[in-house]
């Protein structure tokens, strides 16, 4: 805890100017800028140098801070070669230079590359700057385009809800499509559906018969019994990011599946549901999910970020570790390596430490440029008895 308090001081005292660069190499003319933004509340944090909290960091802080960490272990791991990067921590919630402060007084200026785990205002300005400056920003951590348009420098690494969407598709579209589908909704929530609806209809007809249900919390095993046909293989989808609804259309499923070949998989924020990792609730009954982030166990990108991570913090990296040091390893690699056509270079699988990405522009309205560019590289994965495995 106090190497957390210590880092914590460390990055109060330095706030936006820390700066991490390469060591030992002759001086170049080109010095690559990466401005990284996390929502670390160090003012509300901090009094000065002294934290406000006795005996921990605060749990609003947790998050940003590990985005950080795992940032600064990629930023010591980059194979430089020679090249100069100037890396600059900025709290995104800081009272005296928000992000707004930074923009209007040029701190921002002749940057090469952003990072952000942002989100709401914040993401809105920095995408903004971001294509008047024709500047990369990557949106990190955020699953959301925020509705951003016409802006061919942000990069989204979380998928939003719609990608989401077409890799369930077309995972069902491969695997099960002769299958019995039903999309089982909550009432009055639509969003999930009309995104499948609008992937089904692309061309005018229906690439997928899909069936939806509309239930309310009243949910039973024996009432979606008489719903679903189970005279053929029987594929559900559940259409929900609520999580009581979801764990209640999972008990009324676990009965079903026992008797009949059956597929469940649901929503990315599934992985979320702590009842779903409970080993004697849904016995040899798989729970599917999508992710963008996945982490093999025999990574060694993965081994080694333990390992610096244990050595330096005395703990485990999160998730949000592992987020922080794949998206700054694999994007400043593609920038002091593809400098002049960073945008063209998106999907280079060389610098990628724990899986590929694979970028696509997306377009709205018909728009001539693309409004953004999405990691459309989505994994299925499926907690069985407990475990968190991946299935594709």
């Amino acid at each position: 805890m106090k190497k957390f308090i210590l880092c914590f001081v460390v990055l109060s005292t330095f706030c936006t100017t820390k700066i991490l660069q390469a060591q030992n190499y002759p001086a170049i003319n080109k010095t690559y800028r990466v401005a990284i933004f996390a929502p670390l509340y160090l003012d509300s944090a901090f009094n000065g140098s002294t934290l406000k909290f006795e005996k921990s960091i605060p749990n609003f802080s947790l998050a940003g801070l590990d985005f950080i960490q795992g940032a600064q272990v990629a930023l010591d791991t980059l194979n430089l070669g020679g090249r100069h990067v100037d890396a600059f921590i900025y709290d995104s919630k800081s009272y005296n230079q928000p992000v707004s402060w930074l923009i209007k007084n040029g701190r921002l200026n002749n940057t090469d590359l952003i990072i952000g785990s942002v989100k709401g205002g914040d993401y809105t300005e920095l995408a903004k700057f971001a294509a008047e400056q024709k500047i990369p920003f990557v949106s990190a951590t955020y699953p959301n385009d925020g509705l951003v348009r016409q802006n061919p420098f942000l990069i989204i690494v979380n998928s939003t809800l719609k990608a989401h969407c077409e890799s369930i598709f077309s995972y069902i579209m491969q695997k099960h499509g002769t299958d019995n589908i039903y999309l089982v909704k909550k009432k009055n929530d639509n969003r999930i559906e009309n995104y499948f609806r609008e992937i089904n209809y692309l061309d005018g007809k229906p690439l997928l018969k899909i069936k939806t249900i509309m239930l309310d919390s009243s949910i039973s095993s024996a009432g979606l019994k008489y719903l679903v046909d189970t005279t053929k293989p029987v594929v559900v989808i559940g259409a929900s990011l609520d999580a009581t609804f979801s764990q209640k259309l999972a008990d009324a499923c676990y009965p079903i599946q026992k008797t009949n070949p059956f597929l469940f998989i649901g929503m990315p924020n599934w992985d979320g549901f702590p009842r779903f990792f409970k080993k004697d609730v849904f016995t040899d009954f798989p729970i599917r999910y999508t992710t963008p982030h996945f982490n093999e166990k025999n990574n060694g990108y993965a081994k080694y970020l333990k390992d610096k991570y244990l050595q330096s913090y005395r703990t485990f990296p999160s998730d949000m570790a592992e987020k922080g040091f794949e998206t700054t390893l694999n994007f400043v690699s593609i920038l002091i390596n593809h400098p002049n056509n960073f945008m063209e270079n998106l999907n280079d699988t060389l610098y990628a430490p724990f899986h590929n990405f694979s970028f696509r522009p997306v377009f709205h309205n018909k728009n001539p440029a693309p409004d953004y560019f999405e990691n459309k590289h989505l994994f299925i994965m499926q907690i069985l008895n407990g475990q968190n495995l991946r299935e594709w």
